[in-house]
């Protein structure tokens, strides 16, 4: 193991300050300079740009620390709780990218409300705003774990520093700069993960003197976890995908309908070896250490490899940071700005830009309260993706059985769906039943009573049709 210097330690945080200072200038230079910018890059990013874009969502700090850290656990079956989201990308875009697109909306809100209401807008705005907060608590805690491991640093400042950061990066750039600035992120992450493996392989040995000495279970396609929980995820992602306002909000930004699709095509495809390698990690960290705090169990490998690649990959965590907490930040920003703020104010461009800039400063701080009480950061992940697939099943009710058409319906269905689930992640998914279950289940069952009871209602409810131009 490598007890870094205090020089060691000294080139590293140059390293990633360097790497900080380059980025945040390349998103300045880059920003925004209206709101159409801020929030749907005008329209005009490629789909490969969205594509990593999309990618760099899904296999942000929280998956990354957080896949490690189960697989650390259970084996390296975690790898699935980023497959899913290959899954997740192939359905949405064979069934919903080009849908989304062409209705004209880059929220999720907005597109309920094509289907239900104002009202129900406003719910599902809230119910989004509520899950993708909790994301980011989770996000600045799997980021401040890495940096503080080689920064030498406690948690509550690795947090800070890294809300200070990433909300440079969104509040000034938008979507137009964090695009293209994730590009630059993504490569760095993928070097970084390409050097934590080579090292785990060589420190290891290969994979055979660890299945020789593990238990089965940490090489089967379910290890430690049940069918049931995996099937959680696979759902839960694939419907929190459906509905997450980043996603909705980076097709948005694309050339075409067609673009939008691709983009989530080539997304998919890109989540799958990085998912196996993330797993692999978390299993050779229990092999080489396995009294660790399952948390460690990706960052431990930085402690034991030449100080230059510790910084490479420090680096590269720092950007897999910025990435997560930047692209949901923003989201959280379009939607008070587009649901709350403007509809409010009706202000002019020039003061709706600055509004968005100065309520993106409080979004980026205000997680960093809650940091110092988040549990295990897979299973917060999967609860926010629960409380968004409930939002999915609402709208492709609202999509596929038109008949489900009332108002009062799917704003009853979003409600009861958020607090069941949360009560029932509170409690620890009693029964055995993951919350993720009471989530898809809930809001249909919501709806159906409310379509028995008032038949005569729900048909001559006001429905806004639309149109797949």
């Amino acid at each position: 193991m490598n007890h870094f210097t205090a020089w060691d330690t000294t080139v590293i945080i140059a390293m990633v300050v360097v790497y900080i200072v380059v980025t945040a200038w390349i998103s300045i230079r880059l920003r925004s300079k209206t709101t159409e910018q801020f929030m749907v890059a005008g329209r005009s990013t490629p789909a490969v740009v969205i594509a990593i874009l999309l990618m760099s969502e899904y296999i942000g700090a929280k998956s990354t620390i957080g896949t490690s850290q189960e697989a650390f656990n259970v084996g390296i079956a975690a790898s699935w709780s980023v497959i899913s989201a290959s899954i997740g990308f192939l359905f949405f875009g064979l069934f919903m990218a080009k849908r989304l697109y062409r209705s004209g909306e880059f929220t999720i809100s907005g597109f309920i409300a094509q289907k239900y209401g104002k009202a129900a807008k406003l719910v599902v705005s809230a119910i989004m705003i509520y899950a993708l907060f909790i994301v980011n608590v989770g996000n600045y805690v799997s980021g401040a774990a890495a940096i503080s491991t080689v920064m030498r640093v406690n948690l509550p400042t690795a947090a800070f520093i890294t809300a200070i950061v990433s909300t440079i990066y969104f509040a000034w750039g938008g979507l137009k700069s964090v695009a293209y600035v994730t590009i630059l992120h993504s490569a760095v992450k993928l070097i970084g993960i390409g050097i934590l493996v080579w090292v785990a392989l060589s420190m290891t040995g290969g994979i055979a003197p660890m299945m020789h000495a593990m238990p089965e279970k940490y090489f089967t396609w379910n290890g430690a976890l049940s069918g049931g929980t995996i099937g959680a995820w696979i759902i839960g992602t694939a419907g929190a995908i459906f509905s997450t306002q980043f996603i909705i909000q980076a097709i948005s930004g694309a050339k075409s309908a067609e673009d939008a699709r691709n983009s989530t095509l080539i997304a998919g495809a890109l989540c799958i070896p990085i998912a196996l390698a993330l797993g692999f990690l978390g299993v050779a960290a229990k092999f080489l250490f396995p009294n660790i705090k399952s948390l460690y169990a990706l960052p431990i490998f930085l402690q034991h490899m030449n100080p230059l690649l510790s910084g490479v990959v420090t680096v590269s965590l720092v950007a897999s940071i910025f990435v997560s907490v930047s692209t949901v930040a923003l989201a959280i920003a379009s939607l008070i700005v587009k649901d709350f703020y403007v509809p409010r104010y009706r202000p002019t461009p020039e003061r709706e830009l600055r509004a968005t800039r100065m309520i993106s400063f409080v979004v980026g701080f205000l997680p960093l309260i809650f940091v110092l009480f988040v549990p295990q950061i897979l299973a917060l992940s999967f609860f926010t993706r629960a409380l968004r697939l409930s939002v999915t099943v609402v709208a492709l009710i609202g999509i596929y059985l038109p008949f489900f058409n009332s108002n009062r319906g799917a704003i009853w269905a979003l409600v009861v769906a958020t607090l069941a689930t949360t009560v029932w992640y509170v409690l620890g998914n009693p029964l055995g039943i993951d919350n993720m279950y009471v989530a898809l289940v809930s809001p249909a069952i919501v709806m159906v009573i409310d379509k028995l009871l008032t038949p005569s209602a729900n048909n001559n409810a006001r429905r806004v049709a639309h149109t797949d131009s």
